[in-house]
């Protein structure tokens, strides 16, 4: 079974999440530490808790839910896994980052690359990925149907939806993922998006007044 740690990181307040389970493996998704306190924030955490990162996830590349690739890469030697639409996005953060006033260390780049209905495993459990472009060119989001919940990134979140104004957004395209890909999930699932808040589907598909379901 699945713990999640919700760490909040960078000027951006984005949400970093730690997934472990009893064996003291870990899952990292979307690492967004900037500067030296926060990285020591993560890993103090793992430290403390004896945990074992086995995966470095991202839902997308925007710059900051990528902060924090490098560190992780240097201290538990993981490389990120994203869907290959990504790449470009990736690459841009470099470009970019000096412009915003950003210190950033690149991103290494995986090996692997994560694709719709894909699974990772860890021990015994399972998140399934799914494809939700629309904020960016190939967000993807992990899903555990055992647990019920989502990690979404910048998909969903509480009463909004994510911004389609960055380079590979796309407004339609996030309606249409949010409508056929997240509201299709049980209504008790429990969203973790990128920023703010956790909801649910049920809720969203309700009250949401982006998209309701």
């Amino acid at each position: 079974m699945l713990t999640i740690k919700t760490f909040t990181f960078n000027p951006y307040q984005e949400n970093t999440y730690l997934l472990y389970n009893e064996f003291g493996n870990a899952i990292i998704i979307d690492p967004g530490m900037y500067g030296d306190q926060e990285e020591l924030e993560l890993l103090a955490f793992i430290e403390s808790n004896n945990l074992k990162p086995k995966f470095l996830l991202n839902t997308h590349c925007h710059i900051d839910h990528v902060l924090g690739n490098s560190f992780v890469n240097e201290k538990f030697g993981l490389l990120p896994q994203f869907h290959e639409g990504e790449l470009p996005i990736l690459i841009a953060v470099q470009n970019y980052a000096p412009q915003m006033g950003f210190r950033y260390e690149i991103s290494p780049i995986g090996e692997t690359f994560l694709n719709e209905g894909d699974s990772i495993s860890l021990d015994n459990d399972e998140l399934k990925i799914i494809l939700a472009p629309g904020h960016s060119p190939a967000h993807v989001c992990f899903h555990s149907f055992a647990q019920k919940f989502l990690i979404g990134g910048d998909v969903l979140f509480r009463n909004s939806i994510g911004r389609t104004d960055l380079p590979g957004g796309n407004h339609q395209q996030l309606l249409d993922s949010i409508k056929e890909k997240l509201y299709s999930l049980p209504d008790d699932t429990i969203v973790y998006p990128g920023h703010g808040p956790s909801t649910t589907i049920g809720f969203e598909k309700n009250s949401n007044p982006f998209i309701r379901g």
